[in-house]
């Protein structure tokens, strides 16, 4: 695509089919390959069959699914007939879906059978059409999910499937979808715990994929391996509009991406381009590069001397290359903060990795980098097409809250003129609630402008700050800092399984267990205040045995811990 390039995803898949028909465009692992020119005939039957069945342009027609090929078919089948995709966090409880299916006034849904039971036996008032993700079969209103397993485990062919396409795609679909128009509604689970539907036009997503293209190398040769949930933004907008756009192949695991089924994938795939929210990175510094480093006394000492750290980092991010198939020219991190320690063992281990910040509401790319022009700390500068400012900066320290007028920016909130009137203002730019500053053209955020507490001198304390100090710490895997009574306290939730390699605490006796970690915690608490500002400081550690609960972007939700 190029710049007077009409902005639908219509045009995206007309556009890669007749320049890149016979290459790989979505794949499983071993299975269910398609061409670019099989993707849009399968496209075209698919929205076909919606037509026959009464879906209309606008009409709203739901997807609840884990990652798979046709996860993307029916995204796609969707929108290009004009339609409105609502895709439905997988993680959502059954009355959060039933919400999004009635708030929606969703038509039709696409399930796959696994996530069949949040919707099964249930009555929905404009809800005509079921059908199964899986391989597109008609389920007819009311089955139950025990019908419905029964017909897959024998193998019984009681539903209809809807028939494939002999036709050529081009000139199929007649209507014309207009840049302006409704693509997606994506209800988010955020931080906050209020769920909202953030509608996206077509002129939206696709502004965004371009401009990401503008901002990295992705091309018809790269290679990309799914592992975010596609009812996200980031996995949706760049991690299929924006490879289908350029020609690239996105290759879909069929199980949940642990490590057991992930390693084989990778080696088999040999990914280029990767998609990453930071946990997964950290999970793999904590978890085993960080252990492997301080198994031996010598090593671990020796760590903390700058210029051999370097060297041992670049060692194992050579090793972490290959863990990743031998190919990665670019690991795309975001939808949270990364750790400071774990960007410095990227940075020093010179492992291919990029920065991105953005919202759902942004599309979501807003500001980013490629591995060659990262600067430490900061989420990049902001894409081609996008203004980005800081509003009202405090006069000492330059920073504020976060503003953005871009193509990319939403239309609003899906039936909520309140919560759209507070975002977006008049003259067109959407206040993001997190707040930042701007150096050489560069962003650096700060934290959530909700999250910021009031020191008793008057300044601003951003928790996610000193989580991100007390997160350096081996010990820790998770923190969470939040004021109570006026003071400050952390809840952190310990690597106990590399307490237990150092330790041997699950040879312990509870009491002498209990007595090891109150000694770390304590330890902690004296190790984390002497690294911050005296108005920050912790008044306490509190332990959180369990991880935290998180968003599907892995930030946690801290409205069920503060």
């Amino acid at each position: 695509m190029n710049e007077n390039s009409k902005l639908t995803l219509l045009e995206v898949l007309r556009n890669s089919i007749d320049k890149y028909s016979d290459r790989i465009c979505l794949s499983g692992i071993d299975s269910n390959e398609l061409t670019y020119k099989e993707f849009g005939e399968k496209v075209n039957s698919v929205s076909n069959f919606l037509k026959e069945n009464g879906i209309i342009p606008g009409d709203k027609v739901a997807i609840l699914s884990e990652n798979q090929v046709n996860w993307g078919v029916s995204y796609f089948a969707v929108t290009t007939m004009g339609a409105v995709a609502v895709p439905i966090m997988t993680e959502f409880q059954e009355n959060e879906v039933h919400h999004c299916l009635r708030h929606s006034e969703s038509k039709a849904i696409f399930v796959s059978a696994k996530y069949y039971d949040k919707i099964a036996e249930k009555n929905f008032e404009d809800l005509t059409t079921i059908i199964l993700m899986d391989d597109f079969s008609i389920i007819p209103l009311n089955t139950t999910k025990d019908i419905l397993k029964d017909v897959i485990a024998t193998g019984k062919k009681e539903f209809a499937k809807i028939k494939a396409a002999a036709l050529k795609f081009a000139g199929i679909i007649k209507e014309d979808v207009k840049e302006d128009d409704l693509a997606a509604i994506i209800y988010t689970s955020g931080t906050t715990g209020h769920s909202k539907g953030v509608m996206l036009t077509h002129k939206n997503i696709v502004f965004d994929a371009f401009a990401t293209t503008k901002l990295v190398d992705i091309h018809k040769e790269d290679k990309m391996l799914s592992i975010l949930p596609l009812f996200h933004t980031i996995e949706s907008t760049l991690g299929l509009v924006t490879p289908i756009m350029v020609g690239a192949s996105v290759y879909y695991i069929d199980k949940p991406p642990t490590a057991a089924v992930l390693l084989p994938a990778l080696q088999k795939v040999k990914p280029t381009i990767l998609l990453a929210v930071p946990l997964i990175i950290e999970k793999i510094y904590f978890m085993r590069v960080l252990p492997e480093l301080n198994k031996k006394a010598l090593v671990r000492g020796l760590y903390k001397l700058a210029p051999i750290r370097k060297k041992l980092n670049r060692i194992a991010c050579g090793k972490l290359k290959k863990t990743f198939g031998g190919q990665l020219k670019m690991m795309c991190i975001g939808g949270a903060a990364l750790s400071e320690e774990v960007e410095r063992f990227l940075r020093e281990g010179k492992f291919p990795y990029a920065i991105g910040y953005g919202l759902t509401e942004t599309s979501p790319l807003v500001t980013g980098t490629g591995p060659e022009t990262t600067v430490f700390r900061s989420a990049g500068k902001p894409l081609y097409g996008m203004e980005v400012i800081i509003d009202d900066p405090d006069p000492e320290t330059g920073e504020g809250e976060v503003i953005i007028k871009a193509p990319n920016v939403m239309k609003g909130y899906y039936k909520d003129t309140e919560k759209t009137n507070a975002v977006l203002t008049g003259d067109g730019w959407f206040r993001t609630g997190d707040l930042g500053i701007i150096q050489n053209d560069y962003l650096f955020i700060k934290g959530r402008s909700k999250n910021v507490i009031i020191g008793s001198n008057g300044k601003n304390i951003y928790p996610e700050e000193i989580e991100s100090i007390i997160n350096s710490f081996d010990y820790v895997t998770e923190s969470l800092v939040y004021e109570s009574e006026k003071k400050l306290v952390a809840r952190v939730h310990l690597n106990y399984e590399l307490l237990d390699e150092l330790h041997g605490m699950q040879k312990m006796e509870e009491p002498k267990a209990r007595e090891k970690i109150n000694e770390i915690i304590k330890d902690l608490l004296k190790q984390v205040n002497e690294r911050i500002s005296t108005f920050s400081r912790i008044n306490k550690i509190i332990e959180q045995p369990d991880p935290f609960e998180k968003t599907p972007t892995h930030k946690i939700k801290r409205y069920l811990y503060v």
